[in-house]
């Protein structure tokens, strides 16, 4: 299966259907925006969503942020100090850090926000490994003693959404979802008028005092230009892309990459894509119950998928979009290796393919497999997977869903017939899985780890080598290791790379160029 059908896209272009408008006045300067999904889970620590991401950014700001080297600038902090042997870091918040609330950003709510972003967070497991004792030493300073080094202290804190809020807020279980909502960055979330599903809405926070430096990726400045962000969401892209042309909404993140051509003919509307690194998708595997906890069968899979297909499934016609085959880190990336790729497929022998599945040991178990509704990308990598499984021989029981009740689903453990899930599609940004330190599908440490529950001490091994590995040549040979140890006992399947194009109004201009959407900087002309 190389292409799926779409429901009368240039039809429903011209037709078009109005978005959600809320009922109350609207600001001069509101930003109407189309996210990628329903904001379902509103903690982005809870959740790795990248919807809940995106949201993160606008309401919380963090302590450093990564600019467009990928390298950690001070954000909310002033500076550090560090000790000789590296044990000891000193960290001062400069001036004028506020909550949305009012009251001042003090160390003890840096080190609580820390603690529970790295009960959640691989990088943050690393550092809990390595932690001595973390405490505030100060109304504006904080410190964290370490029992050996840890080379990506500030790259850990800068680029993987380590979100500060109010101490009585990150005292929350990291198994539970915040239900306040008070945070640090330029814009409020106004949860009276989040009705997910429907509608989100943020305010510019007056109080938030930005750094004097322009914007780059997570890092500089985040200055709010618009008074108030609507998020509408509309799970058809066709109708989001009539309404962009109709100028009922200003930016739509995740335009259909079928409908692009016809968007770029469209006069007001402007298409451009400002992610470097794009998306990695995969389908996530649960290791934890037949038939995947058999790695045999996980290779014999690896070995059959042809990520060529997934990819033309996604970018059609507009193939400079796409990459294919990639392996587990993406592709872009100085990390990004080949080795292995070789034993990557697509199998060139369908009934040779069906047999290495039998002689993987698979027995025609019942394989749930949740795909999301409202992602036409995931739905359509979701559908491929589907037909070449089937093709295999496999019973796969193909559950569709919403995005929203998809993640809150696969939070759980449970058997398959007991309300649980055996795979799924999802893509990664770019950033998340360019190295092994932020890549939560590599993370292997079992029950409590990511999605997926992959437990392998081999790839924990390798990648605590990395941690500890200084310089750029060392890091590549590690990450060749866990690529061969990954193709050896996989820990999910890749299905390719693509980057994602926004579609928006030529009104719009100064847009952060960021693999995440963000709202600062970006202004009406």
């Amino acid at each position: 299966m190389r292409r799926r059908s779409l429901l009368g896209g240039a039809a429903a272009l011209a037709a078009g259907t109005s978005l959600y408008r809320p009922a109350i006045a609207q600001p001069a300067k509101t930003l109407r925006f189309v996210p990628q999904a329903n904001l379902a889970n509103p903690d982005p620590i809870w959740t790795t969503a990248t919807v809940a991401t995106n949201h993160g950014y606008m309401v919380w700001d963090t302590l450093y942020g990564t600019d467009d080297s990928l390298a950690p600038q001070p954000q909310m902090c002033a500076g550090q100090t560090v000790s000789d042997d590296g044990l000891t870091w000193d960290f001062t918040l400069r001036d004028g850090l506020k909550f949305h609330d009012g009251a001042p950003v003090r160390g003890i709510d840096c080190t609580t926000s820390i603690d529970r972003w790295a009960h959640r967070n691989a990088f943050g497991s690393q550092l809990l490994s390595q932690l001595n004792d973390m405490t505030a030493t100060g109304d504006k300073t904080f410190r964290i003693r370490l029992k050996t080094p840890f080379r990506q202290m500030l790259y850990a804190l800068g680029a993987t959404g380590c979100f500060i809020m109010p101490e009585h807020v990150a005292r929350t279980s990291p198994n539970t979802m915040v239900t306040d909502y008070t945070g640090s960055g330029p814009f409020r979330f106004l949860p009276n008028e989040w009705d997910a599903g429907n509608h989100a809405a943020y305010a510019k926070f007056d109080g938030y005092v930005p750094r004097q430096e322009p914007p780059q990726w997570f890092a500089g400045g985040k200055v709010a230009k618009f008074d108030r962000v609507e998020w509408i969401v509309q799970p058809d892209p066709a109708t989001a892309a009539a309404a962009l042309q109709k100028n009922e909404v200003d930016w739509v993140e995740q335009p259909l990459i079928d409908l692009v051509g016809s968007l770029k003919k469209m006069p007001g509307v402007e298409v451009a894509t400002y992610d470097k690194l794009g998306v990695l998708a995969m389908v996530v595997i649960n290791h934890l119950h037949p038939p995947f906890n058999n790695p045999a069968l996980m290779r014999a899979i690896l070995a059959a998928t042809n990520q060529q297909d997934c990819v033309q499934a996604v970018v059609g016609d507009q193939s400079e979009l796409g990459v294919a085959p990639v392996g587990f880190f993406i592709d872009g990336s100085p990390l990004a290796t080949r080795a292995g790729l070789d034993k990557l497929g697509p199998a060139k022998d369908l009934k040779a393919a069906q047999a290495a599945i039998k002689a993987a040991g698979y027995n025609g178990e019942k394989i749930t497999f949740m795909a999301a509704s409202d992602m036409p990308a995931l739905m359509a990598i979701a559908q491929v997977t589907q037909a070449l499984w089937t093709q295999l021989g496999m019973n796969v029981d193909f559950q569709v869903m919403d995005w929203g009740t998809l993640v809150s689903r696969r939070v759980k453990q449970d058997p398959p017939s007991q309300g649980g899930w055996n795979a799924f599609c999802t893509t990664w940004a770019g950033l998340s899985v360019s190295n092994p330190g932020g890549s939560f599908p590599l993370q292997a440490v079992g029950r409590t780890g990511w999605l997926g529950w992959y437990d392998n001490p081999k790839m924990t091994a390798l990648r605590e080598q990395w941690l500890a590995t200084g310089d750029l040549a060392g890091q590549q040979a590690v990450c060749r290791d866990m690529q061969l140890e990954a193709v050896g006992n996989p820990p999910f399947i890749p299905l390719g790379q693509w980057k994602q194009p926004w579609a928006f109004r030529t009104s719009l201009k100064n847009f952060v160029r960021c693999g995440n959407v963000l709202f600062w900087g970006v202004e009406r002309a």
